[in-house]
């Protein structure tokens, strides 16, 4: 079977690589079509081809330039029409750069298979009419949590569209080095995931925080927390996760999972998370951690500073993120993948 597995804007090249190495280890003939990821350097393809037919010019000439941004739009039409005349028996988009776009110039004619990340994306979210027609355009969808295809369901996308295949997690072993008391939060830093509530946490349980990851924007005041700010290298992120006790997850409902999350269980880090989207269906499934409600920063707190003063609950809590490491695998989501794509092939 030939796969495509197209991610346009290359927001996500770990994950991308990640299941297009599963699914050719699995036996699958994959091209992963993308762009030129901009911020550091990616996985070389291991049994898969790479082929970055997406905005050849905006991500290597104008980087964060204002340009950059009106460029690639010229060019996304035609990266569309480069990815209509790819020949696979299942192309599967990951994210869309471009929905008002693509909701009309998306073609194929191959089985189109998206995976909703964030299950409506938070800038065009308010379109309702534009994401039905954009979920219309697709045979099937899949989603990462029992949460995700509910919602989707109750948007009005028919339940035999929905495809359920967990987020795998991001296996690593990093040399721990933590002090007993480090709160990481760790990824891009955007509005959503309330860094605010994190620096509140880590202050209300005694605990030092540490951010690690790429601030989009400004930040708000995180007196006394480390920063490690910039796109982090493998060896950057190992580190990171090898100094921190336990991770939290404060965010916003406003996706379905989070790839952050699953590096911190993949390192057997413990999470704390906001009871949003797919986030607490990973932790609770394996005892990975503490939910907490959505907003209570009181509670967030009061479950850090749980499995910081007691050393049998942090423990379990560890001995959980190894359990779902273990379980989430990708080799166990491309089998997953290769049972829907061969509904449809």
């Amino acid at each position: 079977m030939r796969v495509v597995i197209a991610d346009p804007p290359a927001f996500t090249p770990a994950y991308d690589h990640e299941l297009a190495a599963a699914l050719a280890r699995a036996g699958a003939d994959v091209d992963l079509v993308t762009s030129r990821f901009r911020f550091g350097t990616v996985a070389e393809p291991d049994g898969y081809r790479r082929r970055e037919i997406f905005y050849p010019l905006s991500s290597r000439v104008f980087q964060r330039s204002r340009l950059r941004v009106p460029v690639k739009a010229v060019e996304h039409p035609f990266g569309l029409a480069r990815l209509a005349a790819v020949r696979a028996d299942v192309v599967h988009v990951q994210w869309l750069a471009a929905p008002e776009l693509e909701a009309w110039l998306l073609r194929s004619r191959s089985a189109l298979v998206l995976t909703a990340h964030d299950l409506l994306p938070r800038r065009t979210a308010h379109k309702a009419g534009l994401w039905r027609r954009m979920f219309g355009r697709f045979e099937r969808i899949v989603v990462h949590s029992e949460r995700g295809r509910q919602t989707l369901a109750e948007f009005g996308v028919p339940a035999g569209k929905l495809r359920l295949i967990p987020h795998p997690v991001f296996p690593s072993d990093p040399e721990r080095r933590d002090d007993g008391r480090t709160v990481l939060a760790l990824g891009m830093v955007r509005p959503y995931k309330q860094i605010e509530h994190s620096a509140e946490a880590a202050r209300a349980a005694g605990a030092r925080l540490l951010v690690a990851g790429e601030a989009v924007g400004s930040l708000p005041p995180l007196d006394g927390a480390e920063l490690r700010l910039g796109y982090l290298s493998a060896v950057e992120l190992e580190r990171a996760l090898g100094d921190s006790t336990v991770a939290v997850f404060p965010y916003r409902a406003e996706l379905d999972q989070s790839g952050a999350l699953l590096q911190a269980l993949g390192a057997g880090v413990p999470a704390v998370v906001y009871d949003v989207g797919g986030l607490g269906e990973a932790v609770a499934t394996y005892g990975a951690g503490r939910v907490v409600p959505p907003d209570d920063v009181a509670a967030l707190g009061n479950a850090v500073r749980e499995l910081l003063d007691d050393a049998s609950a942090l423990a379990e809590a560890r001995a959980g993120a190894l359990q779902a490491r273990e379980a989430l695998s990708w080799d166990a989501s491309a089998r997953a993948h290769l049972e829907l794509y061969s509904e449809l092939a």
